[in-house]
């Protein structure tokens, strides 16, 4: 009879627990998005691609206030002394647009880079994260060159790409 009741009593507690968990339904978190002002980008993440040590890369991420309060970006921290932002400074009305443009130098800089923006503002969720990546190339790295070598097997002729380094 105890084991019953303990039984029954604990799954009365994981019932209520888990409709505690319930997650908002889109309406729900739809309306708490709306109230007070909210940022939204339209892209997160600019990919520069390859390019030579040294040079410095420019971007302008865009975003808009999609809230109902005025939008107020009070910092922008950076991944590396690298990149430097520069942002609109006056609140953003709600239905406006604003800017971010970030410039990373990258002098002293080889290989895969990421460098994140992360803006601190007033939106509800608190602070938002955009990011420049790509590829620093070596300036003082010979260029490669591809050359095709065909080659004939006992079956028939096979093409084979070999890279070669120009000198």
């Amino acid at each position: 009879m105890k084991k019953a009741l303990v039984l029954a009593l604990s799954l009365s507690l994981a019932g209520f627990a888990a409709q505690a968990q319930t997650p908002a339904t889109p309406a729900q978190a739809a309306t708490a998005k709306a109230n007070g002002p909210a940022i939204t980008f339209t892209e997160m993440k600019y990919d520069f691609g390859k390019i030579k040590q040294g040079d410095v890369v420019e971007h302008t991420f865009k975003f808009k206030n999609t809230g109902t309060a005025p939008l107020v970006i009070s910092n922008i921290g950076t991944s590396c002394g690298c990149t430097t932002p520069d942002w609109t400074k006056e609140p953003i009305m709600p239905g406006k647009t604003g800017s971010i443009t970030a410039k990373f130098n990258s002098a002293g800089k080889l290989g895969m880079q990421n460098k994140v923006l992360t803006i601190e503002s007033n939106a509800a969720g608190g602070s938002t994260m955009v990011s420049l990546v790509g590829e620093i190339l070596d300036p003082a790295a010979p260029a490669e060159a591809s050359v095709e070598a065909k080659t004939k097997a006992k079956d028939g002729e096979v093409k084979t790409k070999v890279k070669a380094k120009k000198s």
